[in-house]
């Protein structure tokens, strides 16, 4: 949250204009201007809701242009993969539109990389499974491995200056470390590419799911979504199985959120466990 917070300060305060542009279901934090861009009102208080954001449907650069066009447009804030949002993905077209018309009308174009940033969809950043280039990206979550840590990436065409963004942990020299651990594992172990090799892996093992409908996401990074509301298979996976999966948005989607490191026989527990359950 606090990544995408500094990132929209930034974007404001670059352009000189204050809405932002954000997409239906999706999710950037719970701190004040990334809640506010965030499509779940049970969670936006009414002093989040003075800022002005609007919800577009994701993948329609039609709709996109139109609210640009009207020159108030600090921040377009887009999730390449919207996690909590059911593993909906920005189309490769889509971004590569959307940094288009940012630059057209001076707006910031964002990636919101906290969930599918450092390896989760098998490229470093789920961006770049386009040609797309955002002006700011923000990142948490993966980049300590468990440990709090986040920032934010900057064109050097976005101008900052000393103490424009602030935070009580900022520089902190352990969460530093950590993350230099992490990418140090990311390379020495390959686990971009096993990401990549698990998510063939997971869709043939997918295949003959009953009631499955479709296969979400990209490298592990990854949804099962179902013919039918999944919050009862989920608590059989947990309590019989000892198989944690995610929810979302999407009442009939499993998230499937594994370590970079996973490998085939634990993913065979999974589909063991899911077709006993089926």
């Amino acid at each position: 949250a606090e990544a995408n917070e500094n990132a929209l300060k930034l974007a404001s305060f670059h352009t000189g204009k204050s809405r932002v542009i954000a997409f239906k279901n999706s999710f950037h934090g719970r701190t004040s201007a990334a809640v506010a861009a965030t499509d779940n009102p049970a969670i936006v208080s009414r002093l989040n809701a003075l800022h002005q954001v609007t919800f577009l449907p994701l993948n329609d650069t039609g709709a996109l242009e139109i609210a640009l066009s009207k020159k108030d447009v600090s921040a377009v804030i887009l999730e390449p993969i919207q996690g909590v949002g059911g593993l909906e993905m920005a189309e490769a077209s889509f971004m590569e539109n959307t940094a288009d018309l940012c630059r057209k009308h001076e707006a910031v174009f964002i990636a919101d990389e906290v969930q599918s940033g450092f390896g989760r969809t098998g490229s470093f950043f789920a961006f770049q499974h386009s040609k797309a280039f955002p002006g700011i990206i923000t990142m948490a979550k993966g980049m300590g491995n468990g440990f709090p840590v986040g920032g934010i990436l900057i064109h050097p065409d976005i101008q900052s200056r000393p103490g424009l963004l602030g935070t009580t942990f900022g520089g902190n020299h352990l969460a530093c470390a950590a993350t230099l651990s992490v990418l140090k594992v990311l390379e020495q172990e390959q686990l971009l590419l096993n990401a990549r090799v698990m998510e063939s892996i997971f869709r043939t093992q997918a295949e003959g799911i009953p009631g499955l409908k479709q296969v979400r996401g990209k490298g592990l990074m990854l949804g099962l979504e179902m013919e039918f509301e999944v919050a009862e298979l989920r608590n059989k996976l947990l309590y019989t199985h000892r198989i944690f999966t995610g929810n979302s948005k999407n009442k009939n989607v499993l998230r499937i959120l594994p370590p970079l490191s996973i490998q085939e026989k634990e993913l065979g527990l999974l589909f063991n466990a899911l077709k006993k359950e089926l």
